[in-house]
């Protein structure tokens, strides 16, 4: 089925004066079960593939004492995540079908994996640093592509992306449990683990629908190189305000994640980690009914929601007291809401508004903001706020700057997000 769309439709400026038609590509009519099948599958892979490492590489470093270097290691994420998307999204948009290119890197992440266990297991400290390195660059715009892959084969009245994404935190939470559950969470192993997985997904991709490259054959530009075609977005108000609040918010989320176990077991939360994952299941659940919502609401009624939960969930934080655990429970798995109705619908925001052309870079743009600069922001400003403000201190009430910030910048994010967005009835209409 040939879509069509208005010009004020595919404009990346936030009103038209033109009525003209312009064809920007084919959607299916509908999403077939098997379609939805592979799709969720490649979910499933594609997390294993980062999950089995991502999470306890802090603490395999710090049994080899090299505890030391587990900040600048996690910082490679947010380099990796500032370069390499938008390059390969501009690939993927002109040159290379989108499953190819899966095929090539992911290939490439598995060897790279099994470098980066031999190296850490024989103590090649710089080496394991520059495998790292390279493995975040490989993995980056991966998880740009399979978002790229998804939305290209989505029917244009479909919201069931947030469903597809729902198995990749499945896929997180079951190569987490096999990590544990086989005692290798302080191991170099995790590296094998991953490297099975890649190696897995790189030749599953191979079966995965065609997604050629939607601007292929045109004139070519070498701003295209580095995806300066998705740069045209910022034209957009709603789009720069969104921009706005996932750079500002990637420093609650960097708070939530970095401190928020600490401070839950310093109220007196049991086994903190188990608990955790409580998130990680209402995260499945809220990406599950986010499509149904969109349904009966807008957009920017979703994102706002989002943000006015962080709010709430900093509210919760500071009038915790020691051993409340169920008021522990309610701001754990606020986790679904705050991430899905923000993040998550961001993405599928951005996808509405970019077109067939430069999907690629507009999904790749997205993750350089929130996961490039968003996360190098947040990783910095929640460290520099915590030690600061927090620094060893056991008490519950040394925490409270913490979420005050939080309750802030979510805050002024909502505010920004109710004056400055543009109110749209669906997402992909």
């Amino acid at each position: 089925m040939e879509k069509t769309m208005t010009a004020s439709d595919t404009s990346v400026t936030d009103t038209s004066a033109t009525t003209a038609t312009t064809t920007v590509g084919t959607l299916p009519k509908k999403l077939s079960p098997s379609i939805f099948a592979r799709l969720s599958v490649m979910m499933v892979i594609q997390y294993m593939t980062y999950g089995a490492w991502w999470a306890t590489l802090g603490l395999v470093l710090s049994s080899r004492g090299l505890g030391s270097i587990v900040g600048f290691v996690y910082a490679l994420a947010a380099v990796a995540a500032m370069t390499s998307p938008l390059l390969v999204g501009a690939l993927a948009d002109r040159f290379f079908a989108s499953q190819k290119v899966m095929v090539v890197f992911h290939g490439c992440m598995g060897v790279v994996q099994l470098a980066t266990f031999w190296f850490l297991s024989q103590g090649n400290v710089p080496m394991f640093l520059v495998c790292v390195f390279v493995c975040m660059m490989l993995y980056q715009p991966t998880a740009t592509l399979t978002n790229n892959i998804t939305f290209s084969h989505l029917p244009a009245s479909s919201n069931a992306f947030s469903v597809i994404r729902a198995f990749g935190t499945l896929g997180w939470i079951i190569i987490g449990l096999f990590v544990g559950q086989t005692g290798l969470s302080a191991s170099p192993a995790i590296f094998i683990v991953g490297a099975v997985m890649s190696f897995i997904l790189s030749v599953y991709s191979i079966t995965l629908p065609d997604t050629p490259p939607p601007a292929k054959g045109t004139r070519f530009q070498w701003g295209d190189i580095i995806g300066l075609g998705a740069f045209s977005l910022f034209r957009n108000r709603s789009f720069v305000t969104l921009s706005i609040c996932l750079l500002v918010t990637a420093i609650p989320i960097s708070i939530y994640n970095s401190y928020g176990s600490t401070y839950l077991s310093i109220v007196g939360v049991p086994n903190v980690a188990s608990f955790m994952t409580i998130g990680q299941f209402t995260e499945i659940l809220f990406l599950v009914i986010l499509p149904i919502v969109l349904r009966f609401t807008t957009m920017k009624t979703v994102l706002v929601s989002g943000l006015v939960a962080w709010v709430v969930r900093a509210g919760i934080f500071l009038t915790m007291t020691n051993g409340n655990v169920p008021m522990a429970i309610i701001v754990v798995a606020l986790h679904g809401l705050c991430n899905d109705f923000f993040v998550m619908a961001s993405f599928m925001y951005i996808d509405d508004i970019a077109g067939e052309r430069i999907r690629a870079q507009a999904q790749a743009l997205g993750f350089f903001i929130s996961f490039g600069i968003g996360n190098a922001i947040g990783s910095l400003t929640a460290g520099w706020f915590f030690n600061t403000f927090v620094g060893d201190s056991m008490e519950v009430s040394a925490w409270h700057p913490l979420w005050y910030l939080v309750a802030a910048i979510t805050a002024v994010g909502s505010v920004l997000m109710i004056a400055c967005f543009e109110r749209r009835k669906k997402s992909r209409e």
